[in-house]
């Protein structure tokens, strides 16, 4: 099985796993390892890993739609997501909980049906609405403490392509995947 660690998660997270059909991160500190660079004229950078790029491409690819959910505004997250293909990039959320809750609607999905993955404070409220509330391993604590699952990599290191990975396999298209990859 191409995730090799589906297999040890608990048969709940592999249930969970299996419905979503919306996947939600947060950016700093999820999608990036949460350190900004800010020069004079503001924002400068941040840095995204490219396993977790491909994991969310991989995603669209199977029918999963991916959103962007920040507290942040930030031409580069825009410039990231457009890269990536997203057309749900929400910036500047004061609520996290009621974004998730109106993006299930408009999709016509509920809330077990999708999965949030975030690091502090600010995501808790999505989380605790998720039908999956994931963590990078070094998220706050106080947010390891209350969700589903937490990843093995670092926010920014590739905690979001592991999500990935547990999504597509759970959807069982991750040997499909990984088979358009390999020679013949």
């Amino acid at each position: 099985m191409p995730y090799s660690h589906l297999n040890d998660l608990p048969a709940d997270i592999r249930e969970r796993a299996s419905r979503i059909r919306l996947a939600c991160f947060d950016v700093d500190g999820t999608l990036t390892d949460g350190g900004i660079v800010i020069g004079a004229d503001g924002e400068l950078a941040k840095t995204f890993h490219v396993h977790d790029g491909l994991g969310i491409k991989l995603l669209g690819r199977i029918g999963i739609e991916v959103a962007l959910v920040t507290a942040r505004n930030s031409r580069i997250v825009e410039a990231r997501a457009r890269e990536l293909g997203l057309s749900h990039v929400h910036q500047d959320v004061d609520d996290k909980r009621e974004c998730l809750r109106m993006l299930c609607g408009q999709l016509g999905l509920t809330p077990d049906q999708a999965s949030f993955m975030g690091d502090d404070l600010g995501d808790l409220p999505a989380l605790s609405l998720a039908g999956l509330a994931a963590a990078p391993a070094n998220a706050h604590p106080w947010v390891r403490e209350r969700v589903h699952w937490r990843t093995r990599h670092a926010g920014g290191q590739g905690a979001v392509r592991e999500l990935c990975d547990v999504l597509l396999a759970a959807s069982g298209q991750a040997e499909a995947i990984l088979s358009r990859y390999l020679p013949e």
